[in-house]
């Protein structure tokens, strides 16, 4: 019996990170935008309506809904995710686009290499894990400080499956 508990344990992650895109407006903040915006497209629509500039009403409102659109889409994409773990015997890398469809990619630890590529004033521009003829980028929308952050706690979980 400890033959198989020695082995759950071997397979236990001892790494796992959710990586998501970052959103700065909340759902909050998105409809106090919202009604900030339409306010002003009433006020601003009403003047150039009672002055007889009925067209700027209506392309104003064009504006707004554009506005909207653009948000939508881009909460949309922040569905985005990636869900990294590392176990002595494996690195699960699990990609799910914003539609829900998600990818899943399995790595022997001891021969998966980890790339980082940089630049001198932006830091982290890319990452991506390498190994058994595969190539899969990771954390392509995070901020800079996030992938460093991610970078340096991957590369030594990376590290220690390679040791234990």
């Amino acid at each position: 019996m400890s033959d198989t508990n020695a082995s759950f344990q071997a397979d236990e992650p001892f790494f796992q990170a959710l990586l998501t895109p970052h959103r700065s407006l909340g759902r909050t903040g998105f409809f106090v935008l919202m009604g900030a915006l339409l306010f002003g497209w009433l006020v601003t629509g009403a003047f150039f309506l009672s002055r007889g500039a009925w067209p700027v009403f209506g392309f104003f409102g064009l504006d707004v809904a554009a506005v909207y659109i653009a948000f939508r889409i881009n909460y949309r994409a922040a569905r985005a995710r990636e869900e990294v773990s590392v176990s002595r015997t494996s690195l699960d890398i699990r990609k799910t686009a914003p539609s829900g469809k998600s990818e899943a990619h399995r790595f022997n630890p001891f021969w998966a290499r980890f790339s980082v590529a940089r630049h001198a004033e932006i830091g982290i521009t890319g990452m991506t894990v390498q190994g058994e003829g595969q190539n899969v980028p990771i954390g392509s929308f995070l901020d800079p400080d996030s992938r460093e952050s991610f970078a340096t706690a991957f590369s030594r979980a990376l590290a220690t499956a390679k040791t234990r």
